[in-house]
């Protein structure tokens, strides 16, 4: 575990090293990034601008989610994209040998190989979001409910991952998968929403097989004092058995790659 440590802390000093080598684009980046997270709550403010509650949900509950909806895609895009794209990239033209070869396990370096540090803007952009809305709320989380949040965080986090995996493993199948990885970035857009708000088809699929509930409405309710402890154990289960079955789902591929000298 330790030598694993370490090498992500390579892994991110050389992603860090990079992007300050063009500094200028690095505030530009982190600007836009502020931008979008501000632009991403227009939608909210629009829909509460004309009803004071949506299934349940307050615009002060409803920002909740909105904060760890900012926050995850600051770690979809800031940390899962960059080195699971870069690997689609490998597998397409056959360079995946170079990582293979390293006495490291593979998904691991795959999944850590690139970083986008001034993604750290969204976890600023999220904590203000969350600090709003608890101001309004007239009342600040509980230390038990914080490490619930954090906990369904970890889970959160750990879907996300899953899910990437799943699409980079289907590269080794198809080789392009870009219209696959646009796919699923728009169908993200949906967490901005309490999962709560969506009826029959949607509610199955954005609960079960897009989880997108478990990456921002569950921590949100962990936040706010009202998620159960069944859901919680059930999205702590969920997410694990997630993983699993994408690891199994990586190996599995990776038989079927051919490098190019083969």
């Amino acid at each position: 575990m330790a030598r694993y440590l370490q090498l992500l802390g390579v892994q991110f000093r050389a992603s860090a090293a990079s992007a300050m080598q063009y500094r200028a684009a690095f505030l530009v980046e982190g600007v836009l990034s502020l931008f979008w997270a501000g632009w991403s709550l227009v939608p909210v403010l629009v829909l509460f601008g004309h009803r004071p509650v949506l299934q349940g949900w307050s615009f002060e509950e409803a920002l909740v989610v909105m904060g760890w909806f900012v926050l995850m895609k600051g770690i979809l895009e800031g940390a899962v994209n960059p080195s699971l794209q870069a690997v689609v990239e490998h597998i397409r033209k056959g360079t995946l040998d170079f990582v293979l070869l390293k006495p490291a396990d593979a998904q691991f370096l795959v999944s850590t190989a690139r970083f986008e540090p001034w993604r750290v803007v969204d976890l600023s952009a999220s904590l203000a979001i969350l600090a709003v809305a608890f101001h309004r709320l007239g009342r600040w989380p509980e230390p038990l409910h914080v490490l619930a949040a954090l906990l369904m965080l970890l889970c959160a986090t750990w879907t996300l991952y899953s899910l990437w995996i799943l699409v980079v493993s289907a590269a080794f199948h198809v080789v392009k998968v870009d219209n696959l990885a646009h796919l699923f970035a728009s169908i993200f857009d949906a967490a901005r929403w309490p999962v709560t708000v969506f009826r029959g088809f949607w509610r199955v699929l954005f609960t079960l097989v897009i989880p997108l509930g478990l990456m921002t409405t569950y921590p949100a309710q962990a936040l706010l004092g009202r998620l159960t402890a069944g859901t919680a154990a059930a999205a702590l289960t969920g997410s694990i058995l997630f993983g699993a079955f994408a690891r199994v789902m990586w190996l599995s591929s990776l038989k079927r790659y051919t490098s190019a000298s083969s």
